[in-house]
């Protein structure tokens, strides 16, 4: 029985699966959204991004009544001041926009936690303080009697009346998130073992036939040692069958292979196929074959298959 080797090779994945099928296709997709009521002056706290070690990017549509600055803060730095309204002024904003009605935001962002933070322009002249964790009102002097409070409601400084929104600005966050939208599945390929031999080294070539490509591009890996320079070559089984017969055509048949080596010793070697050559053989034979030294060689064929998804259309 064969032996089946599992793809862990990324080369050898990548190469066969870009010959096989279409590159996937990413674009920004809609995501969640929200809608927010803001008072004058108030903030509104968005979305966390959390990107990997390279960082990444924030992609939003924002469309708002009346205008209103967006920016990126980091999230600690945004709980901090969630707690402590007065600490606003010192945020360490990024990619900051202002005069924002309608617009879609975009941001490179560095590689830690980040917070979408949304300011509503007007100025507040009612002396009412707002701090949660999704809305935050600086009122300067009023700071100290801060009271928390819910989405929602605002609580007036003088009393504890609950005081509704006058004039609101209706705030509409849409989300997107970077996605495959086409050619996402992709075929999954194993290393099927062809040949395995160590074997008396002599001046006659060897083949090893009984590859059968099933698509463009499909792999081929050999891996040989040898004591003397060895040439190896993938050829049309009818050709390598021919040689036996006809060894005089040996160098026209290695020099007419796109996939060949020559001179090799110790080698691990991958080649694509040509799903048109048909049926095909992989022949080794020492560059000279004279004085061929009774020592042993050893040579390895591995040929890739489909296993999985094995319908993708194939690559243009």
């Amino acid at each position: 029985m064969k032996a089946v080797i599992s793809l862990a090779l990324a080369f050898a994945c990548s190469a066969t699966g870009a010959a096989f099928a279409q590159d996937k296709k990413f674009n920004w997709v809609a995501a969640n959204s929200e809608a927010v009521r803001l008072d004058p002056g108030y903030y509104h706290a968005g979305h966390v991004s959390r990107p990997g070690s390279s960082g990444g990017n924030m992609h939003v549509d924002i469309e708002s009544e009346k205008p209103v600055t967006v920016a990126l803060a980091p999230e600690a730095e945004w709980n901090n001041a969630a707690q402590h309204p007065e600490r606003l002024r010192s945020l360490n904003f990024l990619c900051q926009q202002e005069h924002v009605t309608k617009a879609t935001y975009i941001c490179n962002i560095p590689p830690q936690a980040m917070v979408l933070v949304i300011r509503d322009e007007r100025p507040n002249t009612d002396g009412v303080v707002l701090a949660t964790a999704s809305a935050v009102r600086t009122g300067d002097r009023y700071i100290d009697r801060a009271i928390r409070a819910g989405v929602g409601t605002a609580i007036a400084v003088s009393n504890s009346v609950p005081h509704k929104y006058v004039s609101p600005n209706d705030l509409r966050i849409q989300y997107y998130s970077w996605l495959c939208v086409d050619h996402c599945i992709q075929p999954e390929f194993r290393w099927y073992l062809k040949a395995k031999e160590k074997y008396q080294l002599t001046p006659i070539l060897k083949v090893y036939g009984g590859i059968f490509p099933d698509h463009e591009g499909e792999q081929i890996s050999v891996k040989i040692k040898s004591p003397v320079p060895m040439a190896v070559a993938v050829l049309p089984s009818a050709v390598a069958n021919q040689l036996h017969v006809s060894p005089e055509t040996l160098q026209q048949a290695l020099a007419s292979s796109s996939c060949q080596q020559r001179g090799v010793q110790s080698l691990t070697w991958e080649c694509p196929l040509n799903l048109a050559d048909g049926p095909l053989s992989v022949v080794v034979v020492p560059e000279s074959t004279s004085n061929v030294p009774h020592k042993k060689a050893e040579i390895e064929v591995y040929e890739t298959k489909c296993v999985e998804h094995c319908a993708v259309p194939p690559a243009n």
